[in-house]
């Protein structure tokens, strides 16, 4: 799973984020660009247009729902097995697929923004006795970046 949640796991509001990290939006490409990217229908419809060179698989419930550029299915299992080849297939949101994930994820490449929101969407809950922290590099705000944030990487225990 990759996210960039703040100190509340606000991810975002009204189907945006709520911050700007351009370091982050950096990473987030370096890190899933060549691979499957699995989402539900609002995170996907939150893209100006397809991400380029990664392989778009949609979670909804809707049986119509076919937007170009992008395979559709109807359930995490379905996203998963689509994706077995590839050997990192990445959960990039929204909030409910985060949940419905996160009891199968094996990695969490975490954003922890330095600030609390108010937003509609939040990151779950990381019990820190299934997870261990295996990495983490803090950035201090700067004339780019209004908020301080923090990459952390989790590994399943």
């Amino acid at each position: 799973m990759i996210a960039a949640a703040a100190e509340n796991n606000a991810l975002g509001k009204d189907n945006d984020l709520v911050w700007h990290l351009p370091d982050d939006f950096k990473r987030f490409k370096e890190l899933t660009t060549g691979h499957h990217i699995i989402m539900g229908r609002k995170t996907f419809e939150s893209f100006p247009k397809p991400l380029p060179n990664r392989t778009h698989i949609i979670i909804t419930r809707n049986k119509n729902y076919s937007p170009e550029g992008a395979l559709v299915v109807h359930s995490l299992e379905k996203a998963l097995e689509i994706a077995r080849e590839d050997q990192q297939p990445f959960i990039i949101g929204g909030g409910e697929i985060y949940k419905l994930a996160l009891p199968k994820a094996e990695r969490i490449e975490l954003t922890r923004v330095h600030e609390s929101f108010k937003a509609d969407t939040f990151f779950p809950e990381i019990n820190e006795e299934n997870w261990k922290l295996t990495n983490k590099e803090y950035h201090p705000a700067d004339e780019k970046h209004k908020y301080a944030f923090t990459y952390l990487t989790y590994e399943r225990q």
